[in-house]
């Protein structure tokens, strides 16, 4: 963090509201702003208080209200570093590889699950098949998704078996491997919607209990309109953006 950004940081005399309060919004638009760079170290409590001249609690009171909103992660023993962040665009279809790249990121995951397994019947329905009738046996894919080693979201996909015969032989990309095999999807309807961190996944995701999340579920078709992928995500709020661009239709003169 360069002295002349830092200085920028600097609380005003003329603002009434707490010092920490005016640090932490300083701090928290330099980095929406792009300022930092993800995993950049930021300075230490003391030189922050001596650089901006403040108090150690107000720097301190600063980074943990930064921390609690995942702008900054704190490495225990290391330091304080810019925590990453995705804007990931609602009109665009892409992987998390893919997306994580076009943003500077190393894409990497933890498999939680490869395996074959039944479908239940809301996924038999969904994959085409008479939800009542004789149930088939799926792809089911379960990983942890990482940028630059930090965990971003737990995401669980179920495929058809012939798509997929050997789940447990897919080590990169999932849809890297449909292209190849010409069938990635060509279009898919996403839903998200809020809800908090189920217990099993809160320590994946390095949350705790509760924390809000963004719960997503994604349907990819192919251009037949048979359904390829039906992935459920949960993903950290505080380190992703959706954006949707919205255009207002005239009416007809």
């Amino acid at each position: 963090m360069n002295k002349r950004l830092l200085a920028k940081l600097k609380p005003s005399a003329r603002d009434a509201s707490p010092l920490y309060l005016q640090l932490a919004r300083k701090m928290a638009e330099a980095i929406r702003a792009g300022h930092y760079q993800a995993h950049e170290a930021l300075p230490s409590e003391r030189v922050l208080s001596e650089q901006l001249e403040v108090s150690r609690v107000t720097a301190r009171n600063a980074i943990d209200l930064l921390v609690e909103q995942g702008l900054i992660l704190r490495r225990r023993g290391s330091g304080n570093y810019i925590a990453p962040h995705l804007e990931q665009p609602l009109s665009r279809l892409t992987s998390f590889s893919e997306e994580l790249r076009l943003r500077g990121y190393e894409p990497s995951s933890k498999w939680l699950k490869r395996e074959v397994s039944r479908a239940t019947a809301e996924e038999q329905a969904r994959l085409g098949h008479t939800p009542g009738g004789k149930p088939i046996a799926v792809a089911r894919l379960e990983r942890l998704r990482l940028a630059d080693g930090v965990g971003m979201a737990f995401e669980a996909s179920v495929l058809p078996l012939d798509v997929l015969p050997d789940p447990a032989g897919l080590n990169g990309s999932l849809y890297e491997y449909l292209d190849r095999i010409g069938k990635a999807p060509v279009r898919a309807v996403q839903h998200i919607r809020a809800a908090n961190c189920p217990a099993r996944l809160a320590p994946l995701l390095g949350l705790p209990e509760g924390h809000a999340v963004l719960d997503i579920t994604r349907t990819g078709f192919l251009a037949t309109g048979a359904v390829i992928e039906l992935t459920h995500s949960y993903s950290r709020s505080d380190y992703y953006d959706f954006v949707a661009e919205m255009s207002r239709l005239r009416p007809a003169a």
